[in-house]
């Protein structure tokens, strides 16, 4: 059977990405009504509950969830993403912002360049859905995450109950049409609605972390259960964390400036 995982294959991923990157956050704010703000600031909450030495966010995009932690006291945090024109993006708000706690890095969610139980807390904003594994990549995410870290995922769910048709509407043909309005690319937020619908609803989600080796699954719905908000701790072992963050042997992630 095939992995379930995104409906693109990660290369027309990372350029539908490239080609969205201008306009991205002004497309984000548009579609949620501002709402993914506030969405942010809870995950980066949940995310720094326990003080986290280290930060992990994936799929960072323009750093919008990375410069959320940092302004909320995380001590250093580490941003990564596969598409180097949404990294450039995000590089041009950290110098605007002065913030420079957060490193920007380019790789692959997949194939994380950090070694086992290296960083306490892991976030993944609107990220998931657009990996080509949903198991393998909470695995390697699960991986990464030090015994008692924590690993915070922001996504957007399958719509469910009464108001599933009105949503519907909303986004298969408000969406794209605005889409196509504000960045010229109709195609890419056609992809959005279709992803949703495919992903795993918040209870699998949920199911996939416990067999990943989470030992506690917080499950928390948003904006009339369009959005889920996952906060999963890792089980409790002896094996002390790592101090820092190491790229792995053989990583080809690559620092971007």
């Amino acid at each position: 059977m095939a992995p379930r995982g995104a409906l693109q294959p990660p290369a027309e991923v990372r350029r539908m990405f490239d080609r969205i990157a201008p306009r991205y956050d002004v497309m984000n704010r548009l579609m949620t009504l501002g709402r993914d703000v506030t969405w942010r600031r809870a995950a980066a909450r949940a995310a720094l509950a326990h003080q986290p030495a280290v930060v992990l966010d994936v799929a960072t995009g323009t750093g919008d969830l990375a410069f959320e932690l940092a302004a909320q006291g995380a001590g250093r945090v580490v941003a990564l993403d596969f598409s180097r024109t949404m990294l450039r993006h995000a590089a041009r708000k950290r110098s605007a912002s002065g913030i420079d706690r957060v490193t920007l890095l380019c790789g692959d969610a997949m194939r994380l360049p950090f070694r086992d139980a290296s960083v306490d807390a892991c976030t993944i904003g609107f990220g998931l859905r657009n990996l080509p594994d949903y198991e393998a990549a909470i695995h390697e995410l699960a991986r990464v995450v030090r015994p008692g870290g924590v690993l915070v995922i922001l996504e957007t769910t399958p719509f469910q109950g009464p108001l599933a048709p009105l949503l519907r509407l909303y986004f298969d043909r408000f969406v794209p049409w605005l889409g196509g309005l504000v960045s010229g690319d109709r195609a890419a937020y056609s992809y959005l609605p279709r992803s949703t619908a495919a992903f795993p609803t918040a209870w699998e989600l949920a199911a996939l972390l416990r067999a990943a080796g989470f030992a506690s699954v917080q499950v928390r719905k948003l904006m009339a259960g369009t959005v889920a908000l996952h906060i999963a701790v890792r089980a409790e072992s002896s094996q002390p964390a790592s101090d820092a963050v190491r790229a792995a042997p053989g990583s080809t992630g690559v620092a971007c400036h």
